[in-house]
């Protein structure tokens, strides 16, 4: 059974519940299930210290009311000065060990009035073709963790690839599999005018926007125009909102690291709080073992799944698809290198027991098939990476390893769906 996602927001910790996909807080805290309609309270902010914590619920929650945003509720919310104002943030434990790769452009600061705007666009049909195709949302439910369980995937240019996760890109510079975007806002725009996907254009998107007075509210507020840059910027920021909360693993580091320390009072509450996660699903042994495994030369997993996301954003070639009559050409589209033919992006290992199938084509159904995949050294073809080599495991080495990538599950902060301008 795959671990439980924490839940660690202020003073509150509640684990979530697998079934449902989105973490349950106590109704006192104003936290909702993900597809609630009516939001009767709006979260209190989560701050650690001076600054706003990005999995605070408060920045995914939509403006406070009931039913279809109303202009005067816009109007009220625009008018909040601190919703204009850069976020003074700090990440969840955990990815802030890696402050150093945030990616936040200069020319974007993350405000809450444009998060709340990319989460609108986010969920709205009127975005694609006709406003009857599909939404970012539809591809990227947060029910399924922000990926989708197979069906729906990327096809540029008839290649089949699997719809990378939303979530952690504040880690991240390049997007898609194949990093052809170069940053969050030009890749946020892309799926508009894909035939396969929201088959719209760029212009016909903004006049379906332009027609919202609720957009063109906000937009001439935010922006001070409604181009097809603002609406990047707005999708960009609202998913760089998106981070995971601190996994099994992160609280256990984080508590062998404050033991036996001088605390500062913030240091101290933090230990509290660590504490209090740890009593609730501690560790595991099997678990443990499994991080051994993965850091050790042996497997050699840490030499591309590194860093606090488990990623080194760059792109390998594992043979995966190699096998096909027209092998997908992967990196080597972009770069025109012949080195990069078949390399793809390394994906996040957070949240990887609940974002399967596996693979940039998806064709790999278990986390068990993925650890044979590796240990048999990849497939072999021309370009495969020297980072593969084949290895023994046995079976309870397997089950140790699998217990690890379990454990590196946290909670993504609830996002409401529904409240969109009229």
């Amino acid at each position: 059974m795959a671990r439980t996602p924490l839940t660690f927001a202020g003073f509150f910790f509640v684990a979530a519940a697998l079934g449902c996909g989105a973490p349950i807080a106590p109704p006192a805290m104003g936290v909702r299930r993900v597809h609630d309609d009516v939001l009767v309270e709006r979260p209190a902010d989560v701050f650690e210290g001076a600054k706003l914590r990005l999995d605070s619920p408060s920045l995914t929650a939509g403006i406070s009311g009931q039913g279809p945003l109303k202009e005067a509720e816009i109007e009220g919310w625009l008018a909040e000065p601190r919703n204009h104002e850069p976020l003074d943030f700090i990440l969840p434990v955990g990815l802030r060990d890696d402050a150093a790769r945030l990616s936040v452009p200069a020319e974007n600061p993350l405000t809450r009035a444009k998060i709340e705007l990319g989460r609108q666009l986010f969920f709205d049909k009127r975005l694609s073709k006709n406003a009857q195709h599909f939404s970012c949302g539809s591809c990227h439910p947060p029910r399924d963790q922000f990926a989708h369980p197979g069906h729906n995937l990327e096809r540029p240019e008839d290649a089949l690839r699997t719809v990378p996760v939303v979530f952690n890109r504040i880690l991240s510079g390049p997007q898609f599999w194949d990093g052809r975007s170069a940053s969050l806002e030009a890749q946020a725009v892309e799926p508009i005018r894909d035939a396969r996907e929201m088959a719209n254009t760029h212009e016909d998107c903004l006049a379906s926007i332009a027609a919202i007075p609720g957009y063109r509210l906000q937009f001439e507020k935010i922006f001070g125009e409604l181009s097809m840059d603002a609406v990047g910027k707005a999708l960009a920021s609202f998913q760089r909102a998106i981070v995971t909360g601190p996994s099994h693993v992160d609280v256990d580091r984080e508590l062998s690291r404050l033991k036996g320390r001088e605390l500062t009072p913030e240091q101290t509450s933090l230990k509290t709080e660590l504490e209090t996660l740890a009593g609730v699903e501690p560790l595991s042994p099997a678990a443990r073992r499994g991080q051994e495994l993965f850091r050790s030369d042996r497997l050699g997993c840490a030499a591309c799944h590194t860093g606090a996301n488990y990623t080194d954003e760059q792109y390998h070639n594992l043979g995966v698809g190699t096998e096909r009559p027209e092998p997908d050409p992967g990196r080597f589209r972009v770069t025109s290198n012949p080195q990069d033919h078949g390399a793809f992006k390394t994906p996040t290992l957070r949240n990887i027991a609940h974002t399967h199938p596996y693979m940039h084509d998806g064709q790999l159904d278990s986390l068990q098939e993925v650890i044979a995949w590796y240990a048999k050294g990849g497939q072999a073809n021309p370009n495969l990476s020297p980072k593969l080599r084949p290895f023994e495991l046995s079976s309870s080495e397997v089950q140790d390893l699998i217990a690890f990538l379990q454990a590196l599950s946290g909670a993504l902060s609830p996002v409401q769906e529904h409240r969109l301008p009229r």
